[in-house]
């Protein structure tokens, strides 16, 4: 899981694919259900079908579309009480990464962090749910590239774009600016080195995810 922090350098265009592409699947742009085309997603993102196979491949290995034989690649579905286990498994992979973080992160992604709560703070206050995603997102890789772990990094990554789709899906049953202090909470904690600060934040961002989502399996 690589992280660069230069605002002038500009990831491979299988990247530029998987993020694109995972971006339209998490705000629904491609709901559930959506057949793919190799095709169609190069014509529409403007990224050729090669970079475009290979974030489908590698969207595939993380559960969020599913190859169906002869019919294609389709969005796969959100299903409500698998987010439980994804949680479950988040609340022990998150509290490693966040405290680690803590512990081996650099001074410029310490300020990264810095900059990205104030963003996602912004984005929160007012209401821009694709922003607050964004930064969501951008939290997540600097504090997986800060762990210096890459292994628990690598295997959070998708849980974490699982959570953000459902929380789009389900948005109306959340408080954003709620979620926003909880994920502030950790990359404070991360940037001020307090490792033990960082992983109890971390227990609380859980302790809310699965409040929201037993609450939206309660009205679902």
């Amino acid at each position: 899981m690589n992280v660069t922090l230069s605002k002038h350098s500009r990831p491979s265009l299988k990247e530029q694919a998987y993020e694109r592409i995972e971006e339209m699947i998490v705000t629904l742009e491609l709901p559930p259900g959506t057949l793919l085309s190799e095709y169609e997603l190069s014509r529409q993102i403007g990224i050729g079908r090669t970079p475009v196979r290979e974030a489908l491949q590698r969207l595939a290995a993380e559960r969020l579309v599913t190859p169906l034989p002869r019919r294609g690649i389709v969005v796969a579905e959100i299903n409500l009480t698998d987010m439980l286990a994804i949680l479950e498994t988040r609340r022990a992979l998150d509290r490693l990464l966040a405290s680690r973080a803590a512990e081996r992160g650099s001074d410029a992604e310490r300020q990264a962090l810095r900059a990205c709560a104030v963003d996602m703070q912004k984005a929160a206050a007012s209401g821009d749910l694709r922003g607050f995603m964004r930064e969501d997102r951008r939290f997540d890789r600097i504090a997986g590239e800060a762990s210096r772990n890459r292994f628990a990094a690598e295997a959070s990554a998708p849980l974490h774009t699982h959570c953000r789709r459902f929380w789009f899906r389900y948005r109306d049953n959340g408080d954003l600016q709620q979620s926003a202090a909880r994920h502030i909470a950790v990359m404070q904690a991360i940037a001020a080195g307090d490792a033990e600060k960082a992983g109890d934040a971390t227990e609380r961002l859980i302790d809310y995810l699965e409040t929201f989502t037993r609450s939206t399996i309660d009205v679902y």
